[in-house]
């Protein structure tokens, strides 16, 4: 028995890739889940299709929207832990679209906090960070005392996101504590990501494969490492108000990912640079490589997939899902 177990918990961000990995986790713990997704006119419940038959019983998913204060009250009154993913992640979209980041993620995240708030200690928060708030490291690897740079729209709002919880556990002593993971990647990720995005054009055996820039960084995580994570982060009381992160604290190239994938694939092709897919100079970030130290000295936690396992199970995935992915062309 784990201390999620007869639990009631609300995931925001429910029918997202992380989130539906977290929804169907608690499940398989015991917990009563309410898996919030964005309302719909198709009533889809996103990622959580792929949820077990055994365990829909003990998932209740909750259409509607973040931005909706009263329906968010609603939804926390009656929950032991609020896990709290429900954000615009799409980095590329954000040039375009910024105003949509701030509404969703900053203030959709002030009606989560605020609703938690009104349960005077009932609830607990998990609060979902990322390390796109670093910016380009100025160490490595990099523990939750660097700097907080800004270097898209996204990164902006999850910033200023975190530091409205932080907020409200120093002026409130809201019951809450953030995860920052580093690159999560597994079964079910977007095709805006470079690993479906490489994975996908791989499908179509061509000769070759367009991506972004090569030379960026990434800690590279496992969903499955990353969900263990938040349910340590859920159930360790002593953290209240810390930010801790969760990622390998190793690194790899997008180049090295993608030519290991096209290994694990057997596929030989070459990578070329596609311009279309480049980052503004000044909002791309070379490397975030977590120091996971903190989280793992004070929960034991650290991550239990090496990179090539975790890349055969998302490829095994997309091999299985194949139309989830675009062959062609580019998704932002």
């Amino acid at each position: 028995m784990t201390k999620v177990d007869g639990k009631t918990v609300l995931v925001t961000g429910g029918g997202g890739f992380i989130g539906s990995h977290l929804v169907q986790a608690l499940a398989e713990r015991g917990a009563h889940v309410k898996a919030m997704v964005h309302y719909n006119s198709e009533n889809g419940i996103g990622n959580l299709r792929f949820l077990p038959d055994e365990l829909r019983d003990w998932v209740e998913v909750v259409p509607g929207d973040i931005l909706d204060a009263e329906f968010v009250k609603g939804l926390v009154a009656d929950r032991d832990l609020v896990f709290h993913l429900g954000a615009l992640i799409a980095i590329p979209h954000s040039y375009r679209a910024a105003r949509s980041y701030v509404e969703t993620n900053v203030l959709g995240t002030y009606n989560v906090v605020e609703a938690v708030r009104a349960t005077d200690g009932r609830s607990r928060l998990i609060h979902t960070s990322t390390s796109e708030v670093y910016g380009s490291a100025r160490y490595q690897p990099m523990d939750e005392s660097h700097p907080l740079q800004a270097q898209s729209p996204y990164a902006a709002t999850k910033i200023g996101a975190d530091k409205l919880v932080d907020s409200f556990y120093a002026s409130f002593e809201v019951d809450c504590i953030t995860v920052r993971p580093f690159n999560t990647y597994g079964p079910r990720q977007s095709a805006r990501a470079v690993i479906p995005t490489v994975i996908g054009q791989a499908l179509d055996k061509t000769d070759v494969i367009r991506l972004g820039a090569l030379d960026p960084v990434r800690d590279m995580t496992f969903v499955e490492d990353t969900v263990a994570g938040f349910i340590i982060a859920a159930e360790a009381d002593e953290f209240k108000g810390k930010t801790f992160n969760l990622g390998t604290k190793t690194g790899a190239s997008v180049g090295e990912i993608a030519n290991l994938i096209l290994k694990i694939m057997e596929v030989d092709a070459r990578i070329e640079l596609d311009p279309e897919r480049v980052r503004p100079s000044g909002s791309e970030v070379d490397r975030l490589i977590s120091d996971n130290s903190a989280f793992g000295k004070a929960t034991g936690w650290k991550p239990r997939h090496s990179l090539e396992e975790g890349l055969t199970r998302t490829v095994a995935f997309f091999r299985e899902y194949p139309d989830l992915l675009p062959r062609k062309g580019y998704s932002r």
